[in-house]
């Protein structure tokens, strides 16, 4: 999958099957359009293009009141990978971007820049500046400039519920993983690179990996039970902290650190994929170094007991 870092020169962007949107979590309503999207540009013999934004533009209009993000931009782009896209534009959301005219951003972004020959959007989706574009004006456009454009109608979940980004980030910040997942439609990865840190958990006997968030405000955060992808041929147990580490540091953007159960070694620099399997609980601030030790020797017993548990589970579960 291509990956264009902003808006890339019309000779090196093929005509395409287009969609535009944040794409947060890349849930089972995402994938719905997604497959959508592929299935016209099979008929086609399109490429498919998916257009997002970094930052979230709620971030560039409301950095306080922005909502939490669901997923690193990395794993974004893997999710969009596995769903058949073919390349990924990401537009970085300025004041440029935002005070373009509905007819502007259609004309320089949609048909001059991308080469979209059809366009499939949600039925929430507004473009241009102050949000002025709706899919009335793009189909208007699209008779003018010759593209087809569809509107995709509202995905449901099993309860009849709109699925969307807002339930899944109530779910993860009520540490309801399980509600999450099934709305998400697969696991709940945080994936980056390993990088050195302060070395507190190894000097407290508790040597972790270290991966840092790159926005400020995800929608996880606490401890968690873990599975680590990327290390060895099989995943690895581990507990994981994400969050500000209010009991040894003062943090202006979080940081996710996993102490692996059982394992040592040298992991720097290797690209992890860590997911996350149940909340233990929330962050503390810890009065003394003691009592934080005390915790995490619980959080560790309480994983050893998830991962005996389920392993037994997997072992009784009958052959099919």
């Amino acid at each position: 999958m291509k990956v264009f870092r902003g808006l890339p020169n019309s000779e090196h962007c093929a005509p395409c099957a287009l969609t535009i949107g944040n794409f947060d979590g890349v849930h089972r309503g995402h994938q719905a359009l997604l497959a959508r999207v592929c299935a016209a540009a099979s008929a086609r013999m399109l490429p498919v293009c998916v257009m997002t934004f970094e930052s979230h533009p709620r971030e560039f209009f409301d950095p306080d009141g922005a909502p939490p993000r669901i997923a690193m931009l990395r794993d974004k782009l893997e999710a969009l990978r596995c769903s058949g896209v073919d390349q990924v534009v990401v537009e970085h959301f300025n004041h440029r971007f935002a005070d373009q005219s509905p007819g502007s951003f259609v004309e320089h972004t949609i048909v001059n820049g991308l080469r979209a020959r059809w366009i499939m959007i949600g039925d929430d989706f507004r473009y241009g500046a102050k949000r002025a574009g709706d899919f009335l004006s793009l189909r208007a456009d699209s008779i003018r400039y010759g593209f087809e454009v569809e509107q995709m109608p509202t995905v449901s979940g099993p309860s009849g519920m709109r699925i969307s980004s807002s339930d899944i980030r109530a779910s993860l910040l009520a540490g309801d993983l399980h509600s999450a997942r099934t709305t998400l439609g697969r696991a709940i990865i945080i994936s980056g690179h390993v990088v050195h840190g302060m070395k507190v958990g190894r000097d407290l006997g508790f040597p972790t990996l270290n991966l840092p968030i790159l926005h400020k405000r995800p929608a996880l955060a606490g401890i968690f039970i873990v599975r680590v992808r990327g290390i060895e041929a099989n995943p690895l147990p581990g507990v994981a902290s994400l969050g500000w580490r209010p009991s040894v540091a003062n943090f202006s953007r979080p940081l996710l650190e996993i102490h692996l159960l059982d394992w040592h070694g040298n992991a720097y620099g290797k690209l992890v994929r860590v997911e996350f399997l149940e909340k233990l609980r929330d962050e503390q601030k810890f009065i003394d170094l003691e009592e934080l030790i005390r915790a995490i020797v619980c959080d560790i017993a309480r994983a050893r007991e998830y991962f005996a548990e389920h392993s037994a589970l997997a072992a009784a579960k009958p052959l099919t």
